[in-house]
């Protein structure tokens, strides 16, 4: 009891006469008067409305007065300032990235209309920006803009990047540690680094720029997109490959996913440095590439297969001839005697298509010793196939697929997609005859992209096609970071396929094969 003296103090004032009041009823008399005169000191502390008003000489005139405003504020008021506090600098900061933009435009516009085009064809790309920089400099000084230096250099790259290059994605494009860029409409942009997606701050002025920008990507390739055909591929100036949707069919806003490929691909050693496989792996991939075996990368989307398809194209020999068919331009093969060739869409009349099957008969006529195709998926497949049974050996293609044995049956689906009613006994002896080994690329939880199988195509039983593992990868768990981890193991089988490298001139040592954990991650 806070007050448990001046109760007693009080109790005992009283008259020691009256002797009907008991003990406890005084102490609860006492400590009630305690409190109000507690709480009348507090009324009347000074600062309390109590308090002013008794010194307002209006109070005491009985003319009704306005409390002070002192002491604390009032629950509503605090709220208010409150809220007024938390919306003030977001709406100043929106009013000031709007002023910025509105700036932005207004510069771009008259840059545009300064600009020479006869003069501006005569110039190179590094002296043609220099030239125009100077002119959007001379601009920024004639405009009333009120920024300081670092916002004056950032609205002359933004301007520059709006006139030569892809708008707001050249800040994006410029950070190396992006591996893919994810546009959800003109207002949500996601980037992946390091296997994690997160939100970036860039975005678009509105559904209109972002088709802008969309086809200036994709008329650089000499394709289109708008209502009529809303779906496109395409690729960058270093590869990165670009897909686009557009409304109707796109409901909140065009979207756009760029995978990227950057100036310096990764390398084998790379590709080792991040445990991707083991150096056993490695020996046994380049005795096949030059042993000339048929070989299959089955993965997911984003686990790595073109990384990896670019990666053993570097064990060809350089004197070989190699024809490449792809929907989009990416890959990037080392050698100099490749031919490149690409598919066409449909032009705005539906005709004028070529398809990667048209391009696999025609690359039979082109004297071709390797034909590499970046992705089976449909009828292509089955020519193919047939391709590498018919003197192309050491032929390599793509598919998608979580294992060997999902791979095999994914390409059963896709031959039938030909439209020939071909025997499954047939089909799979075709299968069986043309591919040696599949290599399964797959991206793991929390990011990491391993090769998790190299299995070998034994042959045929009766109707069944035998496949066994020479190498693959196990997962033991997840550590704190949510990233998996596990190791790759030698399962101890040697290949049938040996004496066939033997005889080409590669030896692999035995025990590349002798049954082991080889790498712990």
């Amino acid at each position: 009891m806070p007050h448990r003296g001046a109760a007693w103090v009080f109790a005992s004032s009283l008259p020691t006469t009256d002797t009907t009041l008991p003990a406890d009823i005084l102490f609860r008399a006492g400590k009630l008067c305690v409190s109000y005169i507690f709480e009348a000191e507090l009324a009347f502390s000074p600062g309390s409305p109590c308090a002013a008003a008794i010194q307002d000489p209006a109070s005491r005139s009985g003319r009704r007065s306005v409390p002070h405003r002192t002491g604390r504020l009032q629950p509503k008021q605090t709220r208010e300032n409150t809220m007024r506090s938390l919306t003030q600098p977001v709406a100043e900061e929106r009013s000031k990235q709007e002023d910025f933009e509105t700036l932005k435009r207004k510069i771009h516009s008259k840059l545009v209309d300064k600009l020479d085009l006869s003069r501006v064809g005569e110039l190179e790309g590094d002296v043609l920006r220099r030239e125009i920089r100077l002119v959007v400099e001379h601009l920024c000084d004639t405009e009333d803009t009120m920024l300081n230096r670092n916002e004056r250099e950032r609205l002359i790259e933004e301007v520059l990047d709006e006139t030569f290059g892809l708008g707001p994605l050249e800040f994006l494009l410029k950070d190396t540690s992006i591996s893919d860029i994810l546009i959800n409409g003109p207002k949500h942009i996601y980037v992946e680094r390091r296997g994690k997606l997160e939100k970036t701050n860039v975005t678009f002025r509105d559904n209109g720029h972002l088709l802008q920008i969309i086809d200036r990507i994709v008329s650089k390739v000499g394709r289109r997109v708008d209502e009529v055909c809303p779906m496109v591929d395409a690729r960058l100036q270093d590869g990165s490959r670009v897909n686009a949707i557009i409304p109707p069919l796109a409901l909140d806003g065009a979207a756009v996913s760029i995978r990227r490929f950057g100036s310096n691909p990764l390398k084998l050693e790379d590709l080792l440095n991040y445990k991707a496989f083991t150096p056993e792996m490695v020996m046994l991939l380049e005795g096949a590439i030059k042993g000339r075996l048929n070989m299959v990368i089955s993965g997911g989307t984003g686990s790595g297969k073109t990384t990896l398809l670019n990666t053993l194209s570097s064990f060809i020999p350089h004197d070989q001839r190699i024809v490449t068919i792809e929907d989009a331009a990416e890959l990037q093969l080392q050698q100099e005697h490749v031919v490149r060739l690409e598919t066409r869409p449909p032009n705005i009349e539906g005709k004028g298509q070529i398809s990667a099957t048209d391009l696999v008969k025609n690359a039979l006529r082109m004297r071709p010793e390797r034909i590499i195709i970046g992705e089976c998926r449909g009828p292509e497949t089955l020519d193919m196939l047939q391709a590498m049974n018919t003197g192309h050996e050491g032929s390599l293609t793509t598919i998608h697929a979580n294992t060997p044995r999902d791979g095999i049956a994914r390409i059963e689906t896709m031959i039938t997609m030909a439209g020939f009613e071909l025997p499954i006994k047939a089909m799979r002896q075709q299968i069986a005859s043309a591919v040696q080994l599949i290599i399964q690329a797959n991206r793991l939880q929390g990011g990491p992209r391993k090769v998790t199988h190299i299995t070998e195509v034994v042959g045929m039983e009766q109707d069944t096609i035998v496949m066994q593992d020479i190498y693959r990868y196990v997962q033991d768990g997840i550590d704190e970071n949510g990233r998996a981890h596990g190791h790759f193991e030698s399962t101890g089988i040697r290949p049938n396929f040996m004496d066939r490298l033997e005889g080409a001139g590669v030896r692999l040592p035995a025990s590349a094969f002798r049954q082991r954990v080889m790498m712990t991650d």
